[in-house]
């Protein structure tokens, strides 16, 4: 009997994601409640909080979606997991760009709304509550996709991979910026230091929530980074896929082409 050696591994990589990592594990309700319910106790105090604990530096991965993206000629673009919606206002820079941006919080979206206001984008910048996983839009809409630090938060990681590809045209590329391990022994130390403890401690005391800032390094720990999620990424329909650590491995960034 032969063995398909690409769908042996692909199994076993769906069987790593079949326990997901849930914010509260002693509640018996599903991810996806627990990651809206998480976002919208944070939402008032995400922003700060953001920005703070990475010391700046996701300001810099934005920009490094955004050229991607831009490169590729994209003008229809969907954001998902776009929480307050910092990379869709970042994507908004693409000359002639529109951006529909979804969450399953609607705190999220509600403060993304404010800033969006606030910066005159509403012509450019659609904000709507919809699940990652069963997408409110048509076959082969978008020119391409983002997901910023949100595909850790899925429920069912294939369900949500593959409705991204169901809404891309064909050819448009899925972006997937998402934390990852750094490989160096020194910096994964004092990474693995600042994430379990320093980070954790702040978040609690900053938004109130005892789970988000717990949650956060145990999704990182958790997720199929680097060659196994290309392997799963490919598993799903993607073709091309291709992927670049940023910052000494902290965040990687995927592309995924359809």
């Amino acid at each position: 009997m032969r063995v398909d050696l690409a769908q042996c591994k692909g199994l076993y990589l769906r069987n790593i994601l079949s326990s997901p990592i849930k914010p509260n594990p002693q509640i018996d309700t599903s991810k996806k409640q627990q990651v809206e319910e998480m976002f919208d106790n944070i939402s008032a105090r995400y922003d700060f909080l953001n920005h703070f604990l990475s010391l700046g530096i996701d300001k810099a991965w934005r920009k490094i979606v955004r050229k991607r993206v831009a490169e590729t000629g994209a003008k229809f673009i969907l954001d998902v997991a776009t929480g307050t919606a910092d990379l869709a206002i970042e994507l908004s820079k693409i000359p002639d760009s529109k951006i529909v941006g979804i969450d399953i919080s609607r705190g999220m979206l509600d403060r993304g709304d404010i800033k969006i206001d606030q910066l005159k984008l509403n012509q450019r910048i659609m904000l709507q509550q919809a699940d990652s996983e069963d997408l409110p839009f048509e076959d082969n809409t978008f020119d391409a996709i983002t997901v910023s630090f949100g595909v850790r938060n899925f429920e069912n990681l294939e369900n949500g991979m593959k409705e991204m590809l169901r809404v891309l045209k064909p050819g448009g590329m899925l972006a997937v910026l998402e934390f990852s391990k750094p490989r160096n022994p020194l910096f994964s130390a004092i990474y693995w230091f600042y994430f379990k403890y320093i980070l954790p401690t702040v978040g609690r005391l900053v938004s109130k929530d005892a789970t988000a800032y717990t949650y956060l390094p145990q999704s990182v720990a958790a997720f199929p980074e680097g060659d196994k999620f290309k392997e799963l990424a490919q598993s799903y329909g993607f073709s091309d896929v291709k992927f670049k650590g940023l910052t000494f491995g902290i965040s990687t960034l995927y592309r995924c082409v359809k």
